[in-house]
């Protein structure tokens, strides 16, 4: 068997195969091309598969804090209402038992009041009953008296003069208290018993001294009794026409001016309290003021002191506006009018030099990493010289570099990018400092 060759094309000989390094180079290049691409890709479809887990899990954690929230406040409300019942609760314990306490106060007091008025309605039939007692009593001992006293055979119609006497005293007690009750005027019902009662004791005691069978302390006992039971019964008629009126008694009108004289104490003593609280608020509000008089004086004197020009422009804003200090208002204005800041104390060189100091910090935050893995060091410093007696590293070339296309050649990455900005900002910031 043998190999068949081809030796001529066309009449032509074929030419020998041979090495060619500027294709093997672009082979070469299409392939690392190729490769970044696709590990280009690879990064890419791995970031986007991290993104899509991180994203997954906060939106996982987001809804955990979400539910976490809901429980949270669940349990605030749960616990809210229960305090809230435990309140009604108590409030309703303690509306019932003030309740209870009321009805029970107003049932002492209705007690109280009902003993009063018994120990009164006892009071009112022991006086009543008295009175009318002691001026039967009365009545008793002077009738005979005045018997024996107008005795006389040959005129016997003058035993009817003592039922006259004192029958009139009596007829006008009882008019007394139908005054009362018609709330009349009773003054002269008195008279008129005060008048008959001193004629029935007159005439008891003048029998008494004229005449043996009366003999003298009948006719003074008499003369007493005469007196003392309409005198009585005119005092109890008295009492109840003052009643009847309305008239306190002189118990009642000591006690109302007692609780007069402590209503004026109280008063009084209101008063002091009052005019003392007035002269020590007058006192603190003039420390006060003076306080703030010499603060507003000290900040004047420092702001005159330290910035003539904003103070010039602030007095004169507060002469136009007809103020008597300057106040924080005007100062604020002033100093934005002349240095241009709205926030007092900042001038431009303090912003300058602020600005200065962020765009150094930025770019102190915003390095990467220094040191053997720094991606910024591997791609901007130069790379260290070969020995010239290493071997070449280059491979599959025979040692010829290729031509370098657009595009062979990896751009500069996001950090070493960012990390030149920065440096440039902060160079810049120097630049205007000085």
């Amino acid at each position: 068997m043998s190999t068949a060759s081809i030796e001529k094309v066309n009449g032509h000989a074929v030419a020998e195969p041979r090495f060619d390094p500027v294709a093997l180079a672009e082979a070469e290049a299409i392939r690392t091309r190729a490769d970044a691409e696709a590990k280009a890709l690879r990064i890419k479809a791995e970031g986007e598969a991290d993104a899509a887990r991180a994203l997954a899990a906060e939106q996982a954690e987001e809804l955990r804090l979400a539910n976490e929230r809901k429980r949270i406040r669940l349990e605030k409300d749960q616990a809210d209402h229960k305090a809230y019942l435990a309140k009604k609760a108590a409030e309703a314990a303690k509306s019932a038992a003030e309740k209870d306490q009321a009805e029970k106060a107003d049932e002492e007091k209705a007690a109280q009041e009902a003993q009063h008025a018994a120990e009164q309605e006892r009071s009112e039939q022991l006086w009543k009953w008295g009175a009318r007692g002691i001026y039967a009593v009365g009545l008793v001992i002077a009738a005979p008296v005045q018997l024996l006293h107008f005795w006389d055979p040959a005129r016997k119609f003058l035993l009817a003069a003592p039922f006259l006497l004192e029958g009139l005293a009596l007829v006008l007690a009882f008019g007394a208290a139908w005054a009362v009750a018609h709330r009349r005027d009773v003054a002269p019902y008195r008279i008129g018993i005060m008048i008959s009662a001193a004629i029935a004791a007159a005439i008891n005691l003048h029998g008494g001294l004229t005449k043996p069978e009366i003999g003298f302390n009948a006719g003074l006992i008499g003369a007493i009794a005469s007196l003392g039971g309409p005198i009585v019964l005119m005092a109890y008629e008295h009492g109840k026409a003052q009643q009847a009126d309305g008239i306190p008694s002189w118990r009642e009108r000591r006690a109302a001016a007692r609780a007069a004289d402590e209503q004026a104490a109280a008063k009084e003593k209101a008063r002091l309290e009052k005019q003392d609280a007035e002269h020590k608020a007058a006192a603190e509000k003039a420390t006060a003021e003076k306080a703030a008089e010499e603060e507003q004086a000290r900040k004047d004197a420092d702001r005159r002191a330290s910035h003539e020009s904003v103070w010039k422009t602030a007095d004169a804003m507060r002469a136009a506006r007809g103020l008597q200090y300057v106040t924080e208002q005007i100062w604020g204005e002033a100093w934005y009018r002349e240095t241009g800041s709205k926030v007092v104390g900042i001038t431009p060189e303090i912003e300058a030099r602020s600005k200065a100091a962020q765009a150094r910090m930025k770019v102190a935050t915003g390095v990467p990493i220094i040191g053997d893995f720094s991606q910024v060091t591997s791609q901007k410093e130069p790379r260290p010289k070969k020995d010239p007696e290493a071997p070449d590293g280059r491979r599959f070339n025979g040692g010829t570099p290729p031509r370098r296309t657009k595009g062979d050649t990896q751009p500069y990455s996001d950090i070493a990018k960012k990390q030149a900005a920065l440096e440039q900002a902060a160079a810049t910031a120097s630049e205007e400092q000085k």
